[in-house]
């Protein structure tokens, strides 16, 4: 066989081996774009599902079956709602406890990772170990332990005993932590040391700016926490003008007759923050990472 006729078979096998490597990896993509898309549709499905239903009363509810026309009963389910539920008293309950909430646990879990990430104490890798150790314990378990602290202090019926005992959390002070150790250089810190800047000056001025990342992630997990609250409002909260909007939802379920339109009414519409919420947080965790850290 001669040297032409080897390397014809070689591009030959080369050519063959490239095109199945491209047909496998059309076939990946497009078993991934199915893959996503189902998963689309079983996110997105139960929102649709509740908004469609919020149109329609509780006749056309059981009686349909499934089915995708829009009814024509919206004003009257807004109107019920509003008549067996305080409901805006309550969104307005659930923004107050989860802005207020997420604002000050963005700022108490800054310090608590910029302590353990930058201060050096005895102890400390215990203690972290501990903090990250109790995650890992569900949170029914202080349910009453909780109950009763608040009930000693005398913040029974009280928001401030929803939001205050979860605005410095685990998660949160491990994930500051982690980003400050893996992103902002020992450098910066001593540099702003140099310049006379005391340690909180370093924290507010130096690092914290460089948080936007972490801290608009951690300021979604913290508002939909705080906005998804229902066993620690149940516990706590006994008047129905200071109901959160989960509690103000599972409290009409047990009338007679439950207009099930009104409340998928109310559920819809309280889902609405938390999607802005979302599209608001994403834009700031896509900003300019070290903007402010060295403008002088």
């Amino acid at each position: 066989m001669s040297t032409q006729s080897v390397k014809a078979v070689s591009i030959g096998v080369h050519k063959s081996r490239d095109n199945t490597v491209e047909m496998v990896t059309k076939m990946m993509m497009i078993l991934l774009a199915i893959i996503l898309i189902i998963s689309a549709i079983v996110t997105v499905f139960p929102f649709v599902w509740s908004a469609l239903l919020s149109t329609r009363d509780r006749t056309e509810i059981f009686g349909t079956g499934i089915s995708f026309a829009i009814g024509d009963s919206l004003a009257i389910n807004y109107a019920k709602l509003k008549e067996i539920m305080p409901f805006w008293q309550a969104m307005f309950n659930s923004v107050y406890v989860a802005f207020i909430g997420t604002t000050i646990s963005l700022l108490f879990c800054s310090m608590g990772g910029y302590a353990f990430a930058v201060f050096k104490f005895k102890g400390r890798n215990i203690l972290f170990g501990m903090l990250v150790g109790s995650m890992m314990i569900p949170p029914v378990l202080s349910l009453i332990p909780y109950f009763m602290i608040v009930k000693f202090i005398g913040l029974m019926d009280n928001h401030v005993a929803v939001w205050l005992p979860f605005t410095t959390t685990p998660f949160g002070i491990f994930l500051v932590r982690q980003h400050v150790v893996a992103s902002i250089p020992k450098e910066l810190l001593e540099a702003a040391k140099l310049d006379g800047a005391g340690e909180f000056r370093t924290y507010w001025s130096v690092v914290l700016p460089l948080m936007k990342p972490a801290l608009a992630t951690l300021a979604i997990v913290q508002f939909v926490f705080f906005w998804n609250m229902f066993m620690q409002p149940l516990v706590v909260l006994t008047t129905p003008e200071n109901y959160v909007i989960t509690q103000a939802l599972r409290s009409v379920q047990g009338i007679p007759n439950t207009p099930w339109g009104a409340v998928m009414l109310g559920t819809t519409i309280s889902i609405l923050p938390l999607v802005v919420t979302y599209l608001f947080a994403s834009k700031q965790m896509i900003s300019g990472l070290t903007s402010g850290a060295v403008k002088g």
